[in-house]
């Protein structure tokens, strides 16, 4: 699909050789066929209007009007009215036949897991964030970013976690990131700089991790999560200093680190001088009673705390951050410039002025009405369709986990209903031998509209 240029047309890179005998035009009309044969213009992309394009040249408008015409009558050229001179439909280089598809077949139903509301983005409010951080920004804001991110930013987030999360962070523990999977890379390898080789992670977990262990210089062990969250007495048994864990809501099973678990894992911390990094995931959606609290506020010199905008708003904001012992801050703060910085600085700033307003709070009051609803909705259609479905992980987030029978066979359920134009995720993709033992399926709702998961489970019930 050809880019469509507005204005009187995009630069475009033709050098004309006046010392050559070839007449200007001939060479013209030889660079835009060659142009257009090897693809650098595009079938349908239009080309800079004649006037525009003849002054750039140092030439005459009629030589580059000529030349215009000529290439349409050849058919590499069509004029449009309206829309200046574009590349024929038929000319140029052939699409390659074995270009891949950006995407596997569209299915009526995505129950991804991990996705919030895309649709419900604040567009509004961020939009008027935005306005303020450009108005209000100085001539430092716009330079390079300091070194740990925007100061107003930072002390924002440091008041909002300590209110809603009851964190310990202060404003000058806290490193801005551009999302929880940059942050942990830098946490990670400020840890291996520091000495660290051995990192616990929790057994299902999020995809990828292990290999981000990896790539940071540690050595990954995997420690099981039972329905009281990750198994300390197991941790304890591994060389492990470091483990990342989701407290909140378990990142896959949902289920909630029990409150001796919690004061478990800080001994065991404290046991060991290690360091626990809190990937404090799903924790502004709970249902079933009040949110809990956060990790940090317990032992906020054993903690590193990450989090990010990606579930509350969207993905593609990218913005997160870090809250840092002070023993890691430098460290971190180090590896973060090697490797580019973090987040614009005007986006820093936006969040700041969306969350100092309330438009954040209100933001996220919204959506959990709305998950809730979406929540009640699958609930319901399990109940109807596919009563015996033992199901789980409701209490907070966007997910539910369907317990299969026994002895089904995980991956052929979740291709059947793909079939069914239905998508569905085994949770052997997330344990570290994806064994499909016990069969479950992730079933997310965040970005499902209350219809689609209705219709979504009845078309799949039976396979379930």
């Amino acid at each position: 699909m050809a880019v469509e240029w507005t204005g009187v047309g995009p630069d475009l890179l033709l050098s004309l050789d006046r010392s050559d005998p070839q007449p200007l035009g001939r060479q013209l009309q030889i660079q835009l066929r060659d142009a257009i044969r090897s693809g650098r213009l595009d079938r349908g992309e239009r080309l800079p209007a004649s006037r525009v394009l003849a002054a750039e040249l140092g030439v005459s408008r009629g030589l580059v009007v000529d030349c215009y015409a000529q290439l349409e009558s050849e058919g590499y050229l069509r004029s449009v009215r309206g829309a200046g001179t574009q590349v024929a439909a038929g000319a140029g280089a052939p699409a390659p036949a074995d270009a891949p598809t950006p995407h596997g077949p569209r299915l009526d139903v995505d129950f991804e897991y991990g996705l919030p509301e895309l649709s419900s983005f604040p567009v509004r409010d961020w939009l008027w964030a935005m306005g303020v951080a450009a108005r209000s920004a100085t001539t430092l804001d716009l330079g390079d970013e300091p070194g740990l991110g925007a100061d107003g930013l930072r002390e924002v987030l440091a008041a909002y976690l300590r209110r809603v999360r009851g964190s310990a962070a202060r404003p000058e523990g806290i490193v801005v990131c551009a999302g929880f999977r940059y942050g942990l890379n830098l946490v990670l390898r400020a840890l291996a700089v520091e000495g660290a080789t051995t990192v616990a992670l929790e057994d299902p977990g999020p995809a990828d991790h292990d290999e981000i262990v990896r790539r940071a210089g540690h050595t990954a062990v995997f420690v099981r999560v039972d329905e009281d969250g990750i198994d300390v007495a197991a941790l304890a048994r591994t060389p492990a200093r470091v483990a990342v864990v989701t407290p909140a809501h378990q990142a896959p099973t949902g289920v909630l680190l029990a409150p001796e678990r919690r004061q478990a894992l800080v001994q065991w911390a404290e046991q060991v001088d290690g360091l626990i990094i809190e990937d404090d995931y799903d924790a502004e959606f709970r249902y079933d009673r009040a949110p809990v609290g956060s990790l940090h506020g317990l032992a906020p010199d054993r903690v590193i705390a990450i989090s990010s905008v990606s579930k509350t708003l969207a993905p593609t904001v990218r913005l997160g951050w870090i809250v840092c012992p002070p023993h890691l801050r430098a460290a971190v703060g180090v590896e973060k410039h090697l490797l580019g910085r973090g987040a614009p600085g005007l986006d820093q700033l936006a969040l700041a002025a969306l969350i100092e307003s309330g438009r954040y709070d209100r933001h996220l009051r919204h959506m959990r009405a709305v998950y809730r609803r979406r929540r009640s909705v699958l609930v319901d259609a399990l109940a109807r369709h596919a009563p015996h479905v033992e199901v789980s992980g409701l209490a907070a987030g966007c997910h539910a986990v369907l317990r299969l029978r026994p002895g089904s066979d995980e991956p052929a359920v979740v291709a059947a209903c793909a079939a069914r134009s239905v998508g569905v995720y085994g949770m052997s993709r997330y344990r570290s031998e994806h064994r499909a033992e016990p069969p479950e399926l992730l079933v997310g709702f965040g970005n499902v509209s209350e219809t689609a998961i209705a219709d979504g489970i009845a078309r799949i019930a039976s396979l379930l």
